[in-house]
């Protein structure tokens, strides 16, 4: 028989204040809210500077993922409700200090924007397209003469949407790993990067995808600096931040986070893309799933991991 001796009611583990409420559907949701901001935002972002000829993929082929990853992340979201009736009580009731009415706001403007946004290329890309309709033939055509600033307002929102996903998290106070400023700009740069990697894998032109590599390059590498500056920032902190980053040092989560986040999800794709840039033969789907891959596990992970950290008082 083990015998233990709680000399706190607040540290029992697995019971309080641990709880594991926020499951797979969580960080499925965080990891396509964070991919349809980032090909949403290049999309945009090509047009605006004019480039749209020259970016096929990415203004036109890749935002078809957007409105399905946003309708899945969705989808998702609202499995994890525990009163799924109730949802639309995030519209009516408007809290600016609340992350959650942010994101629903911002979700709700940005999806019917990336349908319409691919629906304006819907003749480009099928020219057998009809609308059947007059209206919407007529709406097509007003989209497309004020593209450029629909592209301003989808660019805007993509990153609200990308930063979103990481406040969502740092709004916990309770969870020392979720409680740091970092958090917002770290998944932001994530999410642009998933969405670079999904267009690059989608391009068959070399040099539009040589000219996102460039761009990934230089997202990647922030993504690293921002991950070690986070575990700077915790190991600087107090015993319960420095408890946190002992997680990913050493802890339970050390070699998943280090090997499929940071090795397989971002130095070995970067390394790949660097080769290819170079001239040397890259299978051109790898470095992209490498780097969805360890988006969606760093999401996982950070969630996961999260939900243990606790202030014990």
């Amino acid at each position: 028989m083990k015998e233990e001796l709680f000399v706190s009611g607040r540290n029992i583990p697995n019971i309080d204040p641990y709880l594991n409420i926020w499951h797979w559907q969580i960080p499925l949701y965080l990891f396509l809210g964070g991919l349809a901001a980032g090909v949403l935002f290049f999309a945009g972002y090509f047009v605006v500077r004019g480039k749209e000829k020259k970016m096929q993929a990415t203004v036109k082929w890749a935002p078809i993922i957007a409105p399905i990853a946003l309708v899945l992340g969705l989808g998702a979201l609202f499995w994890d409700l525990k009163h799924k009736l109730y949802f639309w009580q995030l519209y009516t009731t408007i809290r600016l200090e609340s992350p959650m009415g942010w994101g629903a706001w911002t979700l709700m403007i940005i999806t019917p924007i990336s349908f319409v946004w691919v629906a304006s290329y819907m003749k480009e890309i099928f020219p057998w397209w009809d609308w059947k309709f007059k209206f919407l033939d007529k709406f097509e055509a007003f989209v497309i003469k004020y593209r450029v600033y629909l592209a301003w307002v989808m660019m805007i929102y993509s990153i609200i949407l990308g930063v979103y996903t990481g406040i969502l998290l740092s709004a916990f106070n309770a969870r020392p790993l979720w409680n740091t400023s970092i958090l917002g700009p770290l998944f932001l740069v994530s999410g642009f990067s998933t969405g670079l990697a999904a267009t690059i894998w989608i391009s068959k032109d070399e040099k539009e995808r040589k000219i996102l590599s460039r761009i990934d390059l230089i997202f990647i590498f922030v993504e690293l600096f921002l991950i070690v500056h986070l575990f700077m920032g915790f190991l600087a902190g107090s015993e319960t931040a420095i408890e946190a980053a002992r997680l990913f040092l050493g802890g339970q989560f050390t070699v998943s986070f280090w090997v499929f986040v940071v090795l397989l999800g971002l130095i070995f794709p970067a390394t790949l893309e660097t080769l290819e840039l170079w001239g040397y033969h890259v299978p051109k789907w790898l470095p992209s799933a490498l780097i969805l891959f360890g988006g969606f596990m760093f999401r996982f992970i950070m969630v996961e991991a999260g939900q243990i950290t606790r202030y014990l008082y």
